[in-house]
């Protein structure tokens, strides 16, 4: 019944071609009651006002184009005050029954409030009352039973701050292989493992150095002391991987050929044990207990050809940069000196940079191999230091206390991070992310002080020799395979485009 009435009244509205009773006169036909003494006539329409005199309208004075102004009378009858084109589109009669209705103050009767509250769920779904955007007064509508709004997930949503983004990155907190190291010397300052490019590991036990074959996991003796009492104290590789250096107790380097398994020559210039080995292309840098470093030439007969004198105590840390223009030298005096590149000669050099920042005995060295004036420094036990240098302006870019004696550093060369070894208290591996130097990983497998590091020559693997006699190969800097697809693809690339050249 109630949509019967309402369908009524709908009708009613919507059909314009009767008046509508029971309504206030509009606005000119109030005009017109109070301008004319009169009666107001009956049927008049808005559109067309009554008794309009034409002549009373004036013409233009002058003609368009000509100087003079326009003049036109305004309208003196009730309805000329304004000019309607179309009356047939306007609904003057609608339009006067909605302004009247929203200026009456009666309210509306319960019935006829439910009626429209009725029909405006019929049509729109919802009360239009209930659903106004903007509400002054009162507080804000609750949301009806059962809506779910689709931005609510979207707008929301709490951002993952940066520190817990978990890392996609997999690093096995174990080692991938650990190896017997018996009799092998519980010295900080000594260097007794090194890493080849053609994939060798040479340890060096008492008095005898073993090759490890990382491919096909096979042991070879190299060589071995005629003299018991001479000990292995240092062991470094060429860039090539075809020689290896080997320093003694007795303050000899000998020369060796590993293909051929063959010994090559010996050098003598120190008078004290050569605890530290670093190769620049053809020239050999040694760094002994007197505190001297000596540059050997190896292809000539007298290879002696410079020394540094910088350090008043005994070198433990000797590495050259990869682009060969620098020496960095640590010591137990708690110096770090950086060495210009001498093309032989004698006659005294001096260092470039001096770094006295530390407190304890300097071992780890490293060079960054993105930035080649950037160099890495780690203290002994009573500094705990790692700090990072910029060798051309010798400022200290960043400082981190390890809090446990920091023996040897190495820098990935597949991602921007370093791994630092150390002993006492720790005994453990620790990766971190440069330049925030914020820890990655922490990797525990020694029972004893680590005393040295070195990389595989592909960079993904760290081989740690430790007081505990064991050598553990580590997998901590696995290339991502999506990273190592996208270097495959550039460098196919790049062969391509020297074929093209040629």
């Amino acid at each position: 019944m109630v949509q019967v009435l309402l369908e009524a009244d709908l009708h009613g509205l919507l059909k314009l071609d009767t008046l509508i009773p029971n309504v206030p006169p509009a606005r000119w036909q109030r005009k017109t009651k109070e301008s004319s003494p009169g009666p107001s006539p009956v049927g008049v329409s808005p559109m067309k006002p009554a008794n309009r005199s034409h002549s009373s309208s004036k013409t233009l004075s002058k003609t368009a184009g000509k100087s003079g102004s326009k003049i036109q009378s305004t309208p003196k009858k009730a309805g000329g005050d304004c000019y309607i084109p179309n009356c047939s589109t306007m609904q003057m009669e609608m339009a006067n029954f909605l302004l009247s209705k929203e200026n009456d103050p009666a309210e509306d009767s319960p019935t006829k409030k439910e009626q429209q509250k009725a029909w405006a769920v019929n049509r729109n779904g919802f009360d239009v009352e209930e659903g106004k955007i903007l509400h002054l007064r009162g507080k804000p509508q609750n949301a009806p039973e059962g809506c779910q709004n689709s931005l609510k997930v979207l707008y929301s949503q709490k951002m993952a701050p940066g520190s817990s983004r978990k890392n996609s990155r997999y690093i096995p907190s174990k080692p991938e292989r650990v190896l017997d190291a018996p009799e092998m010397f519980n010295d900080y300052y000594l260097n007794l493992i090194d890493w080849s490019s053609q994939n060798f590991l040479a340890v060096a036990l008492d008095n005898a150095v073993y090759l490890w074959n990382h491919a096909t996991r096979e042991i070879i003796l190299l060589l071995q002391m005629e003299h018991q009492d001479v000990y292995i104290s240092s062991a470094s590789w060429i860039k090539e991987g075809d020689y290896v250096a080997v320093g003694t107790s007795s303050a000899e380097i000998q020369l060796w050929d590993v293909e051929q398994q063959k010994y090559l020559r010996t050098m003598t210039s120190h008078y004290a044990p050569v605890g530290t080995l670093s190769w620049n292309s053809c020239i050999l840098s040694s760094g002994a207990r007197t505190g001297h470093i000596h540059h050997h030439d190896v292809r000539v007969a007298e290879h002696h050809v410079a020394t540094l004198a910088g350090h008043t105590q005994e070198v433990c840390g000797l590495r050259w940069s990869l682009d060969g223009h620098y020496l960095a030298s640590g010591g137990n005096d708690s110096l770090a000196n950086v060495w210009p590149c001498t093309q032989g000669g004698g006659g005294d050099f001096a260092p470039v940079q001096t770094f006295t920042q530390h407190q304890g005995a300097v071992k780890a060295v490293a060079w960054c191999p993105w930035q080649m004036n950037v160099l890495a420094t780690g203290g002994g036990t009573s500094d705990r230091h790692i700090r990072i240098w910029n060798v051309c302006s010798g400022a200290c870019l960043s400082a981190v206390d390890t809090c446990s004696q920091v023996t040897f550093i190495l820098w990935s060369t597949n991602y921007k991070e370093l791994i630092s070894g150390h002993g006492f208290a720790q005994n453990q591996l620790v990766i971190w992310k440069y330049p925030r130097m914020n820890k990655v990983a922490e990797l525990q497998g020694h029972t004893d002080r680590i005393l040295i590091l070195t990389m595989s020559p592909d960079g993904t693997s760290v081989a740690s020799a430790a007081a505990d006699e064991t050598v553990q190969v580590w997998s901590c800097l696995e290339m991502d395979p999506i990273k190592k697809k996208k270097e495959k693809a550039n460098s196919a690339k790049s062969s391509i485009l020297h074929q093209s050249i040629r």
